[in-house]
């Protein structure tokens, strides 16, 4: 009896979808080691934000700064997925 997963892999080959490949040891740790250090780079940026929008006492001043923080938040995340592909790519 094949698992759902094997039937699921039997019907993405016959509708000429490539099966995914499994990674290494070596590249899945690399990917946790991306995925914990971006963590916690975001969880210090969400620290600092919430710290500054404290402090800032106009609407204007509290828009940019969380325009700001949004942007920092998806350059991070970016930064991290491309370093997670360029991983896989390679393995």
């Amino acid at each position: 009896m094949k698992s759902a997963y094997e039937l699921a892999l039997e019907r993405m080959e016959g509708e000429g979808i490539e099966a995914p490949r499994e990674l290494s040891e070596d590249v899945r740790r690399q990917i946790q080691e991306i995925r914990k250090k971006a963590d916690a780079k975001l969880a210090e940026v969400e620290i600092l934000h919430r710290d500054r929008l404290k402090r800032l006492g106009t609407l204007e001043a509290r828009d940019q700064e969380e325009e700001d923080y949004l942007l920092e938040r998806r350059r991070i995340e970016a930064e991290r997925d491309q370093k997670i592909e360029k991983l896989r790519d390679i393995d």
